[in-house]
């Protein structure tokens, strides 16, 4: 593949010394990229913090979007030709625990908005933001009260290993040339590891600037009918991917919507249809200058009542899709790591950072990965040392002139 054009980095403050070399256009956009991972990931750290026994979901949702938001907005404010740089959240923040799947992002108007963590709930956490429309999103699990001294164990610490040995599977099998279908059947093996299943039907997707939900894509423990219909996909060089990995705790990995109310959707760029009610044209102009191509929550527009109005007609008609909060059945647990990832010319490189809380010594299980090929995928580098692998093929050679 021939090297991206050479241009100026044009986000770069006015004052940048002349003598700097130009930067490719694969350079300035992976710095956005990992501007909003560092973002990202400053403001899980203080999540983290916040997610203790007691503490109200609602709280932890919308201080999440307050950092995202501050953090945005502390960087990229010189305009390129006149324009100003747009970033801000590419995921509102949810919450969602035990055997809540995701997408937990209540309004203070719901039912549910009272909701607080209790001790030894299983706690994801899921968040992202995007500067230029390029967008780092994570998610990670944690214990309420777990510490070194009284780890969490059980199906909880099951759930947990299953999903961090899978996303430490996955991230070395979204590599140049891989196929989609590795990393389903991997994650599948590595769950069964600790008596677990994938979450079914749940997708991750190629990105791109202001798209997290491109066409290819990766699925998790597909139905029969799902099988036949995903495509194949090929990982190609210079492509970035939001992987999700999600498993439960449950026989078949299933899950279901319950009564809670869906409050974060966002805007489909494929369709197109004028809508008829003045109340949902206001609304959704409104989706499109604050949200633009990203996930918004209802939370986030100015008037919540009109919003949920407003917004009926624009997904009956498929101008706004909703994300529904589903569950796995009760008595299960389910437990999500989120990484964004980036395949450069030298190699696949991690945009978003490892987790916060997670640590083996405070996830206790008696299950282990005993499959050998796939112990010995997870302890690969992510990228390889070309030039130890340059150094082992030439020992190679001289060995065989030798002889």
């Amino acid at each position: 593949m021939s090297p991206p054009a050479k241009v100026v980095d044009e986000t770069k403050p006015e004052d940048a010394k002349p003598e700097e070399k130009p930067r490719s256009t694969a350079e300035a956009d992976f710095t956005k990229y990992k501007t909003a991972a560092d973002i990202v990931n400053n403001a899980m750290k203080k999540l983290v913090a916040l997610a203790v026994e007691g503490a109200k979901i609602l709280d932890i949702c919308v201080e999440g979007d307050k950092l995202i938001e501050e953090g945005t907005g502390s960087v990229y404010n010189k305009s390129v030709k006149g324009v100003k740089v747009p970033k801000g959240l590419a995921f509102p923040t949810c919450v969602s625990v035990n055997n809540c799947v995701a997408h937990f992002s209540p309004l203070a108007s719901d039912p549910v908005s009272s909701q607080v963590l209790a001790k030894d709930d299983v706690v994801k956490l899921h968040l992202g933001a995007q500067i230029d429309g390029f967008a780092a999103v994570s998610a990670e699990t944690l214990v309420v009260g777990a510490s070194t001294d009284a780890p969490v164990t059980g199906r909880r610490a099951d759930v947990i290993q299953a999903a961090w040995h899978a996303a430490e599977a996955a991230m070395r099998l979204v590599k140049v040339g891989g196929k989609n279908w590795e990393v389903t059947e991997a994650v599948a093996k590595v769950a069964a590891a600790w008596g677990c299943k994938p979450v079914e039907g749940m997708l991750s997707c190629q990105q791109s600037q202001n798209v997290i939900d491109g066409k290819k894509r990766i699925i998790l423990n597909p139905s029969e009918s799902q099988k036949k219909e995903f495509e194949t996909a090929t990982f190609a060089e210079g492509e970035v991917w939001g992987v999700d990995i999600l498993i439960s705790s449950g026989e078949d990995g299933k899950a279901r919507l319950e009564e809670s109310r869906t409050t974060v959707y966002q805007k489909d760029s494929n369709v197109t249809y004028q809508l008829k009610m003045k109340t949902s044209r206001a609304v959704f102009s409104e989706v499109q200058k604050s949200a633009g191509a990203f996930p918004f929550n209802i939370r986030s527009l100015e008037d919540e009542k009109r919003a949920r109005l407003g917004l009926q007609e624009a997904v009956q008609h498929g101008l706004v899709k909703p994300y529904e909060v589903i569950y796995a059945p009760a008595n299960t647990f389910v437990a999500g790591f989120h990484f964004t990832i980036a395949l450069l010319p030298a190699g696949p490189a991690l945009i978003t950072q490892s987790p916060v809380w997670f640590k083996p010594e405070l996830v206790k299980s008696d299950k282990e990965l005993e499959d050998p090929e796939l112990k010995e995928l997870i302890t690969k580098k992510l990228r390889e040392d070309k030039k130890a692998k340059k150094k082992a093929k030439k020992a190679e050679e001289n060995g065989e002139d030798k002889e």
